[in-house]
């Protein structure tokens, strides 16, 4: 193996950099952030690039093109995690551009095209009401009203930069140019179960699914738990039973459409007391936004009959919405050659959850490759990919790079 060994041992390391003992979790603009750039920064360097920091924390490293400020092929994915995290979502696409990255600086190889390995800042949202700052602002659209958010504690995110040496003014100077910045290639694990059904090490992203969330909130009326007939209830709860499984009646006849309810509350909330009122959230993803409106438009007009049926009322509060994102079709089928030409079987499929190509595309051609993880589990302390899986994945993704370097040398000529 070329790539895997030395990924795995990365991966390890950057792990043990955690605000919490015996977990992993690596938030924006904390002590564990700055410590884990610090790390990243010196792979970078070590691998021959050059490294800077943007104005929203991302890390950048540089290998020039045939003349300085050159266009770049972007690599990248995210430093940050979730809470009690696994090691490879996010930090696997990083080390594994480096990885690619050193390979080819070692060939002496001269490239056509600037490469850069980016370690997005904040693609996870964990500690602001906003998810995916780094990339957003990379591509210069990021809401001046993200500055105003809240972590739990009541710090802004404009006065937690200024406390990380960050100047939330100069936001708008992390925004790249599109005219330098050819195309951009993700490597993350698949977080869902269909590489591994299939046998596959590696699979072909088409799309990065688009999602709609809402709260949903059924009003009924409060009675006492022992007095109140069965007959004459007008029990939130029930019915947002009932709504629930409407929801998951719905989702289960389509593919790669998936609806969750993640969050319900019932009140008052007291063991006698019959529900007065219900909130549930609902997360509807699908990777055409088409089948997704349909969908939600199907749910909401079944959760109204509940409603009617049982009396209550309902209100529908959208809280986000955001567009599916289709993979460039000729990146893509320069990925799809790259993995054919490393002896796998081409299995496209789309990514149910948010990348930070997700804010690139805005502008850029992107391109991602998954790699298979055991079980599907993600978000977890047992996430998990194999070293073999690794190195397939670290292997397509370096022919991928000098695909699209060849075509550029050929285009040229």
């Amino acid at each position: 193996m070329i790539f895997a060994p030395l990924i795995q041992e990365r991966l390890d390391t950057l792990a043990a950099i955690s605000a919490e003992p015996g977990a992993i979790t690596r938030l924006y603009l904390t002590p564990e952030q700055a410590r884990a750039e610090i790390l990243v920064s010196g792979w970078m360097r070590e691998a021959g690039m050059s490294v800077r920091r943007d104005a929203v924390g991302n890390l950048i490293g540089r290998v020039e093109g045939p003349e300085p400020d050159a266009p770049a092929l972007v690599i990248g994915s995210h430093l940050d995690t979730v809470r009690n995290a696994g090691r490879f979502d996010g930090p696997l696409g990083v080390l594994t551009g480096i990885g690619c990255v050193a390979a080819l600086v070692r060939e002496g190889v001269r490239l056509p095209v600037a490469l850069e390995v980016v370690g997005f800042a904040d693609e996870e949202g964990v500690r602001f009401a906003a998810t995916l700052t780094g990339s957003r602002a990379f591509a210069g659209h990021l809401d001046p009203a993200a500055l105003r958010t809240t972590d739990a504690a009541g710090t802004t995110l404009a006065a937690a930069m200024r406390a990380y040496g960050l100047d939330p003014g100069a936001v708008k100077s992390a925004a790249r140019d599109p005219e330098k910045i050819l195309g951009y290639l993700e490597l993350h694990i698949e977080q869902g179960p269909m590489l591994e059904r299939e046998g596959l090490a590696v699979g072909l992203v088409t799309a990065i699914s688009g999602a709609s969330r809402l709260e949903l909130t059924l009003t009924g009326e409060a009675g006492h738990a022992g007095t109140v007939a069965m007959t004459e209830r007008r029990d939130a709860l029930a019915g947002a039973a009932e709504c629930v499984l409407a929801i998951e009646a719905r989702c289960r006849g389509e593919e790669h459409l998936v609806g969750t309810v993640g969050r319900i509350q019932a009140l008052p909330g007291a063991v006698n007391t019959i529900p007065g009122q219900a909130r549930f959230s609902l997360d509807l993803r699908a990777p055409d936004d088409g089948q997704r409106l349909a969908a939600l438009a199907d749910i909401e007009a079944a959760c109204r009959k509940i409603a009617v049926r049982r009396r209550l009322g309902l209100g529908v509060a959208l809280l986000h919405e955001a567009d599916a994102v289709p993979c460039d079709p000729a990146l893509t089928a320069l990925v799809g050659a790259a993995i054919a030409e490393e002896g796998h079987p081409v299995l496209a499929l789309p990514s149910g959850a948010g990348h930070d190509g997700m804010s690139v595309a805005a502008i850029a051609p992107i391109a991602m490759l998954f790699v298979r993880c055991r079980g599907g589990i993600s978000h977890n302390p047992a996430e998990y990919a194999s070293l073999s899986d690794i190195e397939a994945g670290a292997a397509v993704m370096l022919r991928a790079i000098r695909g699209f370097c060849a075509e550029r040398t050929r285009s040229s000529a």
